[in-house]
């Protein structure tokens, strides 16, 4: 069986010609190779420098299609997209013609006018993958615009959650972002993990920009009582963004050991979540990070926004701390709540945060495309 996946996941071409695209999304798709013989992949390629989140495919089996680089938040943006359409839909049609099954990646920019093409003009068996927060009251346009269309169609959707009014064709799944081993090597360091005296370490992984909650998080950082600030450790910010000097010039106002990473490589964030003991992300827009699933396998606490489906996962006080609200007040609680949690207590919740982790496996997933996606409709 052959499978073409259209998305908007950023790929570049190293110096030597090899070809690498965003480490989470090339990871999920070498797993594919368990279920497809081959794959097509038609996604993005930027030019200049290579971030250091980028993997490489470790097989020839999966073939790389460039589309053009668009997309942003301009309205110059948005016309160069539709001005670039008909070249993507053409590469989109011949990546079909070699495949049995398509799946595309939503919401993106891209998806205003390739849903509708594969709605109306494929006849191809496939789905879409829905990353983003399915139940969002007000998404933009775009994004409000490519859920209806999904809503409207027949092929199945697979989302984050489980919804009121979730239509039979949109299966709830989960991100699949750890192996088996990763799984297994985190079972004894979550057994061993303990809260230390004066060293509470903290991670926030993600984007640096306000959406994401990086600006609330420091704030909060710097009105915690000096008894809760002589706890912690070190507060590792993982990942990049166009405003990451302001933010660390702010992070150098607030007396706690702050330290910026940028962008890290895939065992390099896996590092992190070892040794921190929780992990704050109180962001405005989510689905369900991956990022959530992977720090709880390592015993990484999430502290995180109660939206889209991280609640459906994430049991206030049972398993992670939910911020009904997400206001620096509200934060500042849960943090000093954190931090005076017995061993015992924490111990506990990071226990059971591990349960069920294995829903989040390549593996699990791999099984769930097999039994329900390839079968859906027949």
């Amino acid at each position: 069986m052959k499978l073409a996946i259209i998305s908007h996941t950023e790929h570049y071409m190293t110096t030597d010609g090899t070809v690498v695209g965003l480490g989470a999304t090339v990871t999920e798709i070498n797993h594919l190779l368990e279920v497809f013989d081959e794959i097509f992949h038609v996604a993005m390629l930027h030019s200049g420098d290579v971030p250091s989140n980028m993997l490489p495919y470790t097989s020839g089996r999966i073939k790389f299609i460039p589309i053009p680089a668009v997309g942003g938040h301009g309205l110059w943006d948005k016309l160069l997209i539709l001005k670039q359409a008909p070249r993507i839909l053409y590469t989109v049609g011949k990546a079909l013609k070699q495949c049995d099954y398509f799946q595309f990646r939503a919401p993106t920019g891209i998806g205003v006018f390739v849903i509708p093409y594969l709605m109306c003009c494929s006849v191809k068996q496939g789905w879409f993958k829905y990353a983003g927060n399915w139940g969002q009251a007000h998404p933009k346009f775009s994004y409000r615009f490519q859920r209806w269309l999904l809503k409207l169609q027949h092929r199945a959707v697979t989302i984050n959650g489980v919804w009121e009014h979730q239509p039979k064709h949109c299966l709830t799944f989960e991100n699949p972002c750890l192996t088996l081993d990763e799984v297994a090597v985190a079972q004894q360091i979550v057994l061993e993990k303990q809260l230390a005296n004066n060293r509470v370490d903290f991670c926030f992984v993600g984007r640096i920009e306000e959406a994401k909650g990086i600006g609330i998080l420091f704030d909060a950082l710097d009105r915690l009582s000096p008894q809760s600030k002589s706890k912690i450790g070190t507060v590792h910010i993982v990942g990049d963004g166009r405003s990451i000097g302001l933010y660390k010039h702010k992070a150098s106002a607030i007396d706690l050991n702050i330290v910026f990473h940028g962008l890290l490589p895939r065992n390099a964030v896996h590092a992190i979540y070892m040794e921190s003991h929780a992990i704050v992300l109180p962001s405005a827009s989510e689905g369900f990070p991956k990022v959530i699933a992977e720090a709880m396998n390592y015993g990484c606490m999430p502290i995180v926004s109660n939206i889209s489906a991280i609640g459906y996962y994430i049991r206030h006080l049972d398993n992670g701390f939910l911020l009904d609200s997400v206001t620096v007040e509200n934060l500042v609680v849960a943090i000093e709540h954190f931090l005076g949690l017995s061993n015992t207590n924490y111990m506990d919740m990071i226990r059971r945060g591990t349960k069920g982790i294995e829903k989040f496996t390549y593996s699990y997933y791999n099984g769930q495309i097999s039994s329900e996606i390839l079968l859906f409709g027949k």
